[in-house]
């Protein structure tokens, strides 16, 4: 179970976070919306502490993750794997590679610095592209693919560190609607076949209501909804939005 008590995040005078208290169950899939600027990027980032929190507490489990440092905190980013909206792919470097990436927090130092994977993680990064679709593009460098296929080559990534939790942070936003759908589909699959928690960033409404059975309306830092896809009316929707209402 994840518990955020109180958090908060300011970057100089700006408030980002404004007192946020969640608690997500294990296995959920959740829709953090909300316009841009409304903290979901920083939300995301202060849970695998990317950003350290201003005030209040992450817990994981009996995990205080606020408190972890060194090794610990390496582990916690291993067992949290963030998907970011550009990828973060190492583009000159061959699919199959950029997937195995994944393992080397769980590998020596030596093997890391030198890209020593075994046959049984090779294999293993393999199978989970030909889950997405592509394993026929691993010899490929990377930035050959198409950002949806970019896209599902990070999600891979993130499944070879064998997280508890994914964070994805906007994953379609520069994507189309067709790319947008695999990715969301190959998410979806991985809540339900694995049984990860998701949190996932989106700014488009339709969306999150086909994809997420939660979802978390943010506005200036604050929850302003939590609840199932039915429960937003149209004056909630109206608040998380504003003007953007009708664009999403």
């Amino acid at each position: 179970m994840l518990k955020l008590a109180g958090l908060s995040k300011s970057f100089g005078a700006r408030r980002a976070l404004d007192d946020v208290s969640l608690t997500f169950q294990p296995g959920e899939f959740v829709g953090i919306i909300g316009r841009s600027g409304a903290g979901k990027s920083t939300l995301l980032r202060c849970i695998n502490r990317l950003h350290e929190p201003t005030a209040g507490k992450v817990f994981f489990n009996d995990t205080d993750v606020t408190a972890l440092k060194g090794a610990a905190l390496r582990q916690w980013r291993a067992d949290c794997a963030m998907i970011f909206q550009q990828f973060n792919l190492s583009g000159r470097l061959d699919v199959l590679t950029n997937v195995l990436v994944g393992r080397l927090q769980k590998r020596s130092t030596l093997s890391s610095l030198f890209m020593l994977f075994s046959e049984d993680e090779r294999a293993a990064a393999v199978a989970i592209l030909a889950r997405f679709d592509l394993a026929d593009a691993a010899l490929q460098r990377a930035e050959t693919l198409s950002g949806g296929q970019q896209q599902r080559v990070a999600i891979a990534r993130a499944l070879m560190q064998e997280p508890k939790l994914i964070l994805a942070d906007e994953p379609i936003a520069s994507l189309d609607p067709q790319n947008s759908e695999a990715v969301m589909d190959a998410l979806a699959g991985v809540n339900a076949r694995e049984g990860i928690t998701v949190l996932c960033n989106l700014h488009d409404l339709d969306v999150a209501e086909q994809y997420c059975r939660r979802i978390v309306g943010m506005e200036r830092g604050r929850i302003v909804y939590d609840g199932p896809p039915t429960g937003l009316d149209h004056a909630t929707r109206q608040r998380i939005y504003g003007q953007d209402l009708k664009a999403t």
